[in-house]
């Protein structure tokens, strides 16, 4: 009989914010090698956690057998500057995901978000353009939801600590149109069997992308089981007109060719 118990994580889902990492964590649980953190547990991001030590955080973990690999992801992981040195402190062997989409489609995504919230505290709606550009028509280099954009930015804080070898990079957009191949990928960084088998999603045509069919609880009654996504997730965008996101992907263009050229893969965002 296998012993459960409560261990650290030998692998984190890094980022970022809107790319898509708690479809990917969902995703990722139905394989059985898999035990999943069903929360954020900001750990490295956050002081007072990160104070209260990594008994504290081994705590908050699922039980697990020796044979399972531990997962959580929190994405405010990849932007906060001292996170890299104190995954490393906690193993320097552990391995890293990266799920990244079109920036300025993560962008609009963000704002979506952003402006649910401030609705539900009856603050006004506000306009895209008017939030990403400034009067001028120039970008707004200030907008904090713009820099989660800038992956090579924080990219270079990670590979100052990690090796590549021990980050995988997910297309964002390729995860929602068709999840299994990019997940046949992770389980080979993982060095995992591939035991997650297309015929666990359904593509639902109201919300735009994959959810994974809820019978993995009957398979693995020990593993944590949500739904792949919540009612929060798949907002409509806003509608803003071509000029605007024709500025954006013009700004985000070499940004994103550093990024490509750091992780050794283009994605060939669109650059007009």
């Amino acid at each position: 009989m296998p012993i459960l118990d409560r261990r650290l994580p030998r692998l984190l889902i890094i980022g970022v914010r809107k790319g898509g990492t708690r479809a990917l964590l969902e995703m990722l649980n139905l394989h059985p090698n898999i035990a999943m953190v069903p929360v954020e547990v900001h750990f490295f991001d956050k002081f007072d956690n990160y104070q209260r030590g990594l008994d504290w955080y081994r705590s908050q973990m699922p039980l697990s057998t020796d044979a399972q690999l531990t997962v959580e992801k929190s994405p405010s992981y990849y932007v906060t500057p001292e996170v890299p040195e104190r995954v490393y402190a906690m193993n320097p062997h552990v391995q890293l995901v990266l799920i990244v989409r079109d920036p300025v489609t993560r962008l609009l995504s963000d704002f979506a978000q952003i402006e649910a919230s401030r609705a539900a505290q009856n603050l006004p709606n506000r306009r895209f353009q008017d939030v990403a550009l400034l009067p001028n028509g120039e970008v707004n280099t200030q907008n904090r939801a713009l820099h989660v954009s800038l992956y090579a930015k924080f990219l270079s804080r990670w590979l100052h600590v990690f090796p590549r070898r021990q980050l995988h990079i997910v297309d964002g957009d390729r995860l929602i149109h068709d999840p299994y191949p990019e997940l046949q990928k992770v389980e080979r960084f993982l060095g995992l069997d591939h035991l997650i088998r297309r015929d666990q999603f359904y593509f639902n045509a109201t919300k735009g992308f994959y959810f994974d069919v809820d019978d993995h609880a009957n398979y693995y009654p020990h593993h944590y089981h949500h739904k792949c996504l919540a009612g929060s997730k798949g907002r409509r965008h806003p509608q803003v007109p071509d000029e605007v996101i024709s500025v954006l992907r013009q700004f985000f263009a070499p940004h994103n060719r550093k990024f490509f050229a750091m992780v050794g893969q283009d994605f060939h965002w669109p650059e007009q």
